[in-house]
């Protein structure tokens, strides 16, 4: 008799109810990353389905295993529609699909909006944790929306900062958006004006825009000597000229570098950054193969594109946490 199959539905509200804490997350990502850097997992790079409906967006599809204790293949899909404020959605929409990688039988449906924003944020402060200098004083934040939110708030679990500077188009978003870091955060946000003010004299600076179309928006005459730089818009808003200044140039998976969007596209098209010019992905540096920041000078490059092993590791976590406490529900597959 063929054995049954049951799938585990986490929604919207159920990722909420587990409530993973900034410690829990960083955790789960940063193993992922470890054991990536150790070649116990195994990632595709990222595919896009563009449709031609009109809508101002389109489909990441992002594809993985993870062994060890996680075990577990796993297919996320998210939509990235520029324009979905406008009917006051979330950016993005995703769902994460879990399977077992012995006998290819589903496990899992996860909604990924939130896990996208969360393992995102993830990246990005973890790559400072080993890419920014010692003690790092100011942060400068471009955008608002989708996972600009995470990015702040783990960068401010990580680190002390003495100021943190948000900046984005609209005057609306930026307001509202420190207004809730400011709430859930108990600190000080500035809220600048202009891209210049909010990057200038930063010793680390996240550009997570949104734009339509490639801009060079930030300048690379205003990053400071030593300072981490972390450029992931899907829309390139950086310079050209950025990497002539970088001492070393990371990212999380090389094989992300492929595609047809990305802050760097232009700049990989073009040959001027290349696979010889990569100094480490973060998970070799994260298992200690290949070396961070050596010395408070460095400026860092510092490019993720986002990890299908992100994903699945922060939805086994949710999983695991979810069942704990009798969240989701027991769907018969067959």
């Amino acid at each position: 008799m063929t054995p049954e199959v049951y799938i585990d539905f986490i929604n919207k509200f159920d990722v909420e109810k587990v409530a993973l804490t900034n410690n829990e997350i960083l955790f789960s990502i940063e193993k992922s990353l470890k054991m990536q850097g150790k070649g116990e997992t195994e990632i595709e790079p990222r595919t896009h389905i563009r449709p031609r409906a009109g809508a101002n967006g389109h489909f990441n599809v992002l594809r993985g295993w993870i062994g060890g204790e996680i075990d577990s293949a796993g297919t996320k899909v998210v939509g990235d529609f520029v324009d979905n404020y406008q009917e006051n959605r979330p950016s993005e929409y995703g769902v994460l699909t879990l399977f077992n990688p012995r006998n290819g039988s589903p496990k899992a449906i996860v909604d990924a909006t939130g896990i996208t924003d969360m393992r995102t944020g993830a990246i990005t402060a973890i790559g400072a944790k080993y890419l920014s200098i010692n003690k790092p004083r100011v942060l400068a934040h471009i955008g608002s929306r989708g996972t600009a939110y995470w990015n702040v708030r783990l960068l401010c679990h990580l680190f002390d900062f003495e100021e943190v500077r948000i900046h984005s188009k609209r005057e609306e978003s930026r307001n509202s958006f420190a207004e809730k870091l400011r709430n859930d955060l108990n600190r000080k946000i500035i809220v600048t004006e202009d891209w210049k003010s909010c990057i200038q004299e930063a010793d680390i600076v996240v550009e997570a825009s949104r734009l339509s179309k490639p801009e060079p928006l930030l300048k690379t005459k205003w990053i400071k000597k030593g300072a981490l730089v972390v450029p992931y818009g899907t829309m390139s808003a950086v310079e050209f000229s950025l990497p002539d200044i970088m001492d070393k140039f990371v990212m999380d998976d090389w094989g992300q570098a492929k595609g047809i969007f990305g802050s760097l596209r232009e700049h990989i098209d073009k040959g001027k950054i290349t696979h010889e010019t990569l100094h480490a992905e973060l998970g070799q540096i994260v298992c200690g193969i290949k070396k961070g920041r050596e010395n408070q000078e460095e400026t860092i490059l510092f490019w993720h594109r986002g990890l299908s092993l992100s994903d699945i590791a922060l939805g086994h976590k949710i999983l695991l946490k979810a069942k704990k406490i009798g969240l989701g529900e027991r769907l018969r597959f067959a």
